[in-house]
């Protein structure tokens, strides 16, 4: 999807130095590498696996686990296995416990090829490129005699096309487990040096919260190949008891497509876990490039080193300063390219109704509403 970043937002953004950049250009080069490497594989041994392939696929359930599918059929999986966990180390995942989905799926294009592919017309095996989707001049596919075929990025192919592609569910939810486990981690040893503290002041058990109650994402013209989007959110604010940075990463699985209103009623602020009742929410998106142990490190330490240079500030409007600063240590790639950042919402308070909210990226658009969720199970809204 496209999206722009707002002028005032990238004026306080930094560049990466050089060998931060190369290092996330190596890991999407690599996942790339080897959504290829497992295209090329199976292509050539889908006889082997195509009855099962195409008794799986319906209009209904257009994608299957390639684990599943490799693990039943008379296929060589060896190389195969090698890509997977070549794909976990790139990502920052711990290794696969027992029964964990497949990290990478098997997904018929479109349902139009539904009908050529049962009929039994052999598809072409493809994968998304790297980089940025409005610089791709094709898309690559092998045929199952292992040729190159370079496809059109935004015209559909009529021959069925099986594309090669990450479980971005699976993987998003790993490694979002990685980064809270990380970010737990790190704030811990962190606040040990801490240098003031301050005692709760709110001792109820009174629950304040916001709710996400509606969210849409503008429609942008989308290549052919690409799937559903995998969100999350960051919500960036203070400790209240003690001057260190507040980061909670929020699962959004519901928001898969761009035009379409959902209706989440999720609760994505807890207010007991900010100081000056205002907290800001930045949108991201799944990214194959992404590593979640490397992207925990560098958002709590972007933040913690805003907290150090702004220790005396006692005026909430730090809480911006800690999202731009975790912007600034996001890749400066993810800011053009076509996945990755969402957009942000600045400064949401406790106790407003925000309808309709756009954001400063002017992609997202949303309704919070706030709840007060009482003790014994007795709760209202305002």
């Amino acid at each position: 999807m496209n999206k722009k970043i707002p002028l005032l937002t990238l004026a306080l953004i930094i560049p990466l130095n050089i060998t931060a950049q190369a290092k996330e250009a190596d890991i999407t080069v690599s996942i790339a590498a080897q959504k290829r490497a497992i295209a090329q594989n199976i292509s050539l041994q889908y006889h082997k696996m195509s009855n099962q392939l195409v008794n799986t696929m319906n209009q209904y359930d257009m994608d299957i686990p390639a684990d599943e599918l490799l693990h039943s059929s008379n296929v060589n999986t060896k190389v195969l296995t090698s890509n997977y966990m070549a794909i976990r180390s790139s990502k920052g995942l711990n290794q696969p416990k027992e029964n964990a989905p497949s990290l990478v799926q098997l997904r018929l294009a479109d349902s139009s090829m539904l009908n050529a592919l049962q009929q039994g017309q052999d598809p072409l095996f493809a994968f998304a490129p790297d980089g940025n989707e409005s610089q791709w001049s094709a898309i690559e596919a092998y045929d199952t005699n292992g040729k190159l075929h370079l496809l059109d990025v935004y015209t559909m192919p009529k021959r069925p096309v099986v594309v090669v592609e990450l479980n971005n569910k699976a993987v998003l939810k790993e490694g979002l487990e990685i980064m809270r486990s990380a970010l737990t981690t790190l704030a811990t040893n962190q606040s040990k040096g801490s240098k003031r503290s301050r005692s709760q002041t709110d001792n109820s058990n009174v629950i304040s919260a916001t709710v996400l109650s509606t969210i849409q994402l503008k429609d942008d013209e989308e290549p052919w190949i690409s799937g559903a989007a995998e969100v999350y959110a960051i919500v960036t604010g203070v400790n209240p008891s003690r001057d260190e940075p507040i980061l909670d990463i929020i699962d959004m699985p519901y928001l898969d497509h761009e035009a379409t209103t959902y209706h989440p009623n999720q609760i994505l602020i807890h207010w007991q876990r900010y100081r000056w009742q205002a907290a800001d929410v930045i949108l991201m998106e799944h990214d194959d490039a992404t590593n979640y142990k490397a992207l925990a490190s560098k958002l709590l330490d972007a933040a913690a080193e805003i907290m150090r240079i702004n220790e005396n500030s006692a005026n909430y409007a730090i809480i911006a300063e800690l999202t731009n600063g975790i912007l600034q240590a996001m890749p400066d790639a993810w800011f053009t390219n076509d996945d990755d950042y969402v957009d942000v919402f600045y400064t949401l308070q406790e106790g407003e109704t925000y309808q309709d909210h756009i954001g400063a990226g002017n992609n997202a658009t949303a309704t919070f509403t706030p709840l007060i969720i009482q003790p014994r199970g007795q709760f209202s809204t305002q």
